[in-house]
């Protein structure tokens, strides 16, 4: 989770997964999917909410909760641009771990 960390750091102060996932009320690793699956789907066609919660099975509600804990839009636009910056092949590590794609 340390990539996450530093990414979530560099655009939500004092945010990182253990204590996202304490106020939301997630496991840490419900949270880092979470996280991850909304950068991804941020830059995808579509609702970036409805995208990620079919790829979590989480509730679009929770996923809101952590867009609004992370700083919001803007700060989950930020987040995803640093994930895509990161290189397409973190990109398709974090999917392909996610969600079993190859």
């Amino acid at each position: 989770m340390g990539l996450l960390d530093g990414l979530l750091g560099q655009v939500a102060a004092n945010v990182d997964i253990e204590n996202l996932a304490q106020k939301i009320g997630l496991t840490p690793d419900q949270v880092a999917s979470a996280v991850q699956a909304l950068g991804i789907a941020h830059g995808e066609p579509g609702d970036t909410l409805t995208s990620a919660a079919a790829k979590t099975g989480l509730s679009s509600d929770t996923l809101s909760q952590i867009v609004e804990q992370i700083g919001g839009e803007g700060a989950l636009g930020r987040f995803a641009s640093m994930l895509s910056e990161q290189g397409g092949g973190v990109l398709g590590d974090l999917a392909s771990a996610l969600f079993g794609k190859s």
